[in-house]
């Protein structure tokens, strides 16, 4: 349904466009208009003149315009336990943070969520997730807590409501306290999507069905979410062959391989994404192709965490739906996704096989963009500059010292240093501005993730 004409238009022109539509179309310099929260009209050279209730015109010279980066895969909660744990590969690192994790409540994980997705928005990022399974019993509404602190940042967002029911005593990795009952979990997480899912087109919230990981649910809580989630008509979310490590315990406890192990319990389908799939062989791919399972690529926290290089090129031609993701700031300090852009591209481009024709720097913004927006189940809405799709777009600066030099304006956004955001529109609502958020106190946040960061592990010290 297109906007009203009668709403009130933005006008962006004289700047470089990277529609990353279905062509790929791109212009030298172009206009995009913006109609309400919709997009109006994207082409070369100016906008046409006689528009009516023009609210705002934007001289984007020396600007890239794309889409709004889309994160496929996160753990806000972790944005108050970075820097720990540097040196250990996933499991070590899981046993090393668990009992501190599960000491959060619900004022840490609203501030956490406020550090992640503020690092993220001020990047570029329109559309954030959060994959959040750490519910410690007596900590609050931290569902809720993470969902508001999206709202009030101004981004879209998908909520990935975790559980665990799998710990220490069930030959799983998490403290016996940190973990969740089968019954708790999926009726906590029914709750979740009755109160706060919203399906229409240009929903802000969205939840998913996302119990965590092999080694820390039962095959029951497996099985029953899918069910849980193809009832409710929302997607289904968890971490898939992450490491060798995670394909010999699913070997030894389930006799098969993750893969396998998720088609078993009904966790492959075009409503299923994955985060990770590094460990991935052709039998793989091809049931994740075939049943067009998505994957959320998180080379940053990869690559901290030792896990290895995820096959994104064989994926991507097999027609796997590949997205980016940042992965939870516990083991990608950074926070952004638009670093993980160049990152994608240049990690991909170490695996032996593919070398320099593994990914260009237009396949890297089309994961960080339509590729997420596919894997979230919103291709038709968000991912790409179209007439008719949500307002979400970013305009970058690249006439700065530290891009000026790069004629080709989609190479100096991802092979350069990370370029300041001038402008990010969500739904045709300003978000960022010459590199500053415009819905939240970023210095405010900083002194309340630090605090919140000092209780957290006072906490955890005196259990």
């Amino acid at each position: 349904m297109a906007a009203s004409a009668a709403a009130p238009r933005i006008v962006i022109e004289n700047c470089a466009i990277a529609t990353v539509d279905a062509g790929d179309t791109e212009y030298a310099s172009g206009h995009i208009v913006v109609t309400g929260n919709r997009i109006e009209s994207v082409g070369p050279g100016k906008a046409p003149g006689n528009l009516e209730n023009v609210v705002r015109r934007v001289d984007a010279s020396g600007h890239l315009a794309t889409p709004g980066l889309v994160n496929t895969h996160h753990h806000f909660y972790q944005w108050i336990t970075r820097g720990l744990a540097t040196d250990h590969n996933l499991f070590d690192w899981l046993v090393a943070l668990y009992p501190t994790w599960a000491r959060i409540d619900e004022q840490m994980a609203y501030s956490a969520a406020q550090g992640s997705l503020a690092m993220m928005a001020r990047g570029g990022v329109t559309t954030a997730m959060d994959h959040h399974y750490v519910f410690p019993r007596g900590s609050g509404d931290l569902s809720g807590a993470i969902i508001r602190a999206a709202s009030e940042m101004g981004v879209r967002f998908t909520l990935a409501r975790g559980s665990m029911d799998r710990s220490e005593k069930d030959g799983g990795l998490p403290p016996d306290f940190a973990v969740e009952t089968l019954e708790g979990a999926l009726a906590a997480t029914e709750e979740t999507i009755d109160k706060h899912h919203d399906a229409s087109f240009d929903a802000m919230t969205q939840i998913a069905v996302a119990p965590c990981s092999p080694f820390s649910v039962s095959t029951e809580l497996l099985r029953q979410g899918a069910e849980l989630a193809r009832r409710k008509g929302v997607r289904l979310h968890t971490h898939g062959s992450e490491t060798v490590e995670e394909e010999k315990f699913c070997h030894e406890l389930f006799g098969m391989g993750p893969t396998q192990y998720f088609e078993s319990t009904g966790w492959l389908g075009e409503d299923v994404w994955m985060a990770h799939c590094v460990h991935m062989n052709d039998s793989d791919i091809e049931a994740f192709a075939r049943t067009k399972t998505g994957v959320a690529h998180c080379p940053s926290s990869n690559a901290r965490l030792a896990a290895g290089i995820a096959r994104v090129p064989d994926m991507l031609k097999a027609g796997v739906p590949v997205g980016l993701g940042v992965d939870g700031t516990a083991s990608n300090e950074s926070g952004e996704l638009h670093t993980e852009l160049r990152n994608a591209l240049l990690v991909n481009r170490l695996n032996p096989v593919h070398r320099e024709a593994a990914l260009t720097a237009r396949q890297a913004l089309r994961l960080a963009t339509y590729g997420g927006a596919e894997v979230l189940g919103r291709a038709t809405q968000i991912g790409s500059l179209e007439p008719g799709k949500l307002a979400d777009l970013v305009l970058w600066k690249l006439d700065t010292l530290a891009h000026a030099s790069i004629a080709d304006p989609v190479a100096a956004l991802v092979l350069g240093a990370a370029a300041p955001v001038t402008l990010s529109l969500v739904g045709g609502e300003p978000v960022v501005e010459n590199g500053r958020l415009l819905k939240a106190d970023e210095d405010a946040i900083a002194r309340s993730t630090r605090d919140e960061a000092q209780r957290l592990a006072r906490i955890a010290a005196q259990a």
